[in-house]
């Protein structure tokens, strides 16, 4: 009976005491100057595996490889419930090379770890970055052979209807956070393209520099930024004129971009140097580089803001970066030629 009662008393038996012990590993490393990682999954696309890796949250354990059909994915999305992942099938070659012609976009199932379906674009298009849009709930994908961006209903899975860049190769794509404008990176021309996605139209074509890769654009959707193949610097395109205004000067040369939550720093990686550059938004300066393993490519910061992740394609690795602390706290393996990141909550 004396059991019983202090069994019973306050901590509910042995879940109660499981979660004292989670309190108190919590509190543990909160005091050893950590931080608790939210739950959720971090979504690897590996273009040379043809496998989407699905890394838990907080452990930073793989859970799942997801083979994907097709040749071959390079980005990917989530789902805004962080279910799915949207996949689009590029092709065997890199931008502007000659290979095979994506014509589809896989949908994957992340619990059942298989594909649930298909997007069809009735033609090789190489459809290859997908963006889900926060106010209509509609997601874009760049078309390449299209020189558009392709409007699909993800619920439905079908084109619901394009909208011009005026550029060849129209390869990443960032959106405004009303849903309004969108922001091509057109690499071989050079240029962005500003796209009016409540009309469905092409404002206009900025010419930035002889080649360009990747884009994002600033919390406060004032400025988007895009980098100079040629030149180690970063293009900064105001968004109000339509113009380049200014440039951020890098130790090498930029590749995938993105900017911290509280909009006072810009990541990049510095795909030969094998590091990750920090600039300072207000002096537009570099202020850090980290180390990370070969051939930096992509960069997403999680939600919360304490952790971004860099792929890095050459290693099969993603670099998990302290954006407290400005340091490589571990590497995750992933696959051959990691490439596309996306965060998926958790569920």
């Amino acid at each position: 009976m004396k059991n019983h009662k202090a069994s019973s008393g306050g901590v509910h038996g042995i879940s109660g005491i499981l979660a004292i012990c989670h309190c108190l590993a919590a509190v543990a490393l909160a005091a050893s100057g950590g931080e608790v990682s939210p739950e959720g999954r971090l979504l690897v696309m590996n273009k040379g595996d043809r496998t989407v890796s699905v890394i838990e949250f907080p452990a930073g354990r793989t859970r799942a490889t997801i083979p994907i059909e097709g040749v071959t994915g390079h980005e990917l999305a989530a789902s805004p419930d962080g279910k799915l992942a949207f996949v689009p099938i590029f092709g065997n070659a890199g931008v502007g090379s000659p290979g095979t012609d994506g014509e589809v976009m896989r949908v994957v199932h992340l619990e059942k770890g298989e594909t649930v379906g298909t997007v069809a674009f009735g033609k090789g298009v190489r459809p290859h970055c997908v963006v889900f849009e926060p106010v209509r709930r509609l997601c874009y994908v760049t078309a390449e052979l299209e020189n558009a961006v392709m409007v699909v209903d993800p619920v439905a899975m079908k084109v619901v209807g394009r909208v011009p860049t005026g550029a060849v190769e129209s390869h990443m794509l960032v959106i405004s956070r009303d849903g309004k404008r969108g922001y091509t990176a057109n690499v071989g021309p050079g240029t962005v393209s500003v796209l009016d996605f409540e009309n469905r139209k092409l404002l206009k074509v900025v010419s930035v520099a002889r080649k360009v890769q990747r884009i994002s654009s600033s919390v406060d959707d004032k400025w988007v930024f895009t980098a100079d193949q040629d030149k180690p610097r970063l293009a900064m395109l105001e968004t109000a004129s339509n113009e380049v205004k200014g440039w951020i000067e890098l130790p090498g040369i930029g590749y995938g971009t993105a900017t911290t939550p509280d909009g006072k720093h810009l990541l990049v990686a510095l795909i030969r140097q094998n590091k990750v550059g920090v600039v300072d938004l207000e002096t537009r300066a570099v202020i850090k580089e980290l180390d990370v393993p070969r051939a930096p490519q992509e960069i997403v910061v999680r939600p919360d803001g304490l952790r971004a992740y860099a792929s890095c394609d050459a290693a099969g690795e993603v670099a998990e970066i302290d954006l407290k602390g400005w340091s490589v706290v571990r590497l995750l393996k992933a696959g051959q030629g990691a490439d596309g990141l996306a965060w998926a909550n958790g569920l």
